[in-house]
């Protein structure tokens, strides 16, 4: 197997490396009570999931 002959410097690796960006995270709105949340995740603020109560209120 081939092996490098130079050692590649830190700029070389990094400017190789500027597309593997993580994406941003994203978001839905819950039908019940309209805060922020993860989509296909019961409400963390409500505990609502497709209109059902499945996490109960504590």
């Amino acid at each position: 197997m081939a092996l490098p002959k130079k050692r590649q410097s830190k700029a070389r690796s990094r400017k190789r490396r500027t597309h593997y960006k993580s994406n941003a995270v994203a978001t839905t709105r819950c039908a019940q009570c309209s805060q922020t949340k993860m989509p296909h995740k019961a409400c963390p603020n409500c505990g609502y999931y497709r209109g059902r109560p499945v996490v109960s209120a504590a």
